[in-house]
């Protein structure tokens, strides 16, 4: 079902249970069935996409996959690192404020190539411009993993730290914004908050 017809009823807290469910399915080889001509006619006058996935551009990671969603449900933000630059804020900002994504999930995974190419100290074209915002978040860590984790808590801090629009959101309750690691070799997305990182 598209989410659309959830309308009003949907509530942050649903969708971040939308994304469980779907993670779920996904690591359990079950999918939802799924009319893509049937959701590509539901979705031709507008989109209500309950939530933002920030994620990178790794080839294993597509959301809509992991979370086994359809057309129209998220908005899907990816970029190396899954890094949450100005343009990422800006695009978050719209998903939630104009058309009223309900959760905002900042998607790391297992061994990414952004966060070892970081800790390399590899130098690449434009690739610096994405690894110094990663190794903003290092310190005297050398653990891929551990980075990975500190990454995504950075760009959820970003997200509500650099951002007024978000902040409100977040204090009036409507959004939630919530950190996850994918696991490439499971396919299970642990999730996190400030508080309680690496969480299911």
């Amino acid at each position: 079902m598209n989410t659309q017809a959830l309308g009003t009823e949907l509530t942050s807290d649903k969708a971040l249970d939308l994304l469980r469910e779907g993670n779920l399915r996904f690591v359990s080889n079950i999918r939802m069935n799924r009319n893509f001509h049937e959701e590509v006619e539901a979705t031709k006058e507008g989109q209500e996409p309950f939530a933002v996935v920030i994620s990178c551009m790794d080839s294993r990671t597509s959301p809509e996959l992991v979370f086994d969603r359809g057309l129209g449900d998220i908005f899907s933000i990816r970029l190396a690192g899954n890094v949450v630059t100005p343009e990422v804020i800006g695009s978050v900002e719209y998903a939630c404020a104009a058309v009223g994504s309900k959760a905002v999930v900042v998607l790391g995974h297992t061994g990414c190539g952004a966060i070892k190419g970081t800790l390399a100290k590899v130098q690449l074209g434009k690739l610096p411009t994405i690894t110094a915002r990663i190794a903003e978040c290092i310190s005297d860590e050398v653990c891929p993993d551990v980075v990975t984790e500190k990454n995504v808590l950075a760009g959820m801090r970003a997200l509500e730290e650099e951002s007024t629009v978000l902040r409100e959101l977040l204090h009036q309750e409507k959004i939630k914004i919530i950190g996850g690691i994918y696991d490439i070799t499971t396919g299970k997305v642990s999730f996190m908050d400030h508080a309680h990182p690496r969480h299911s």
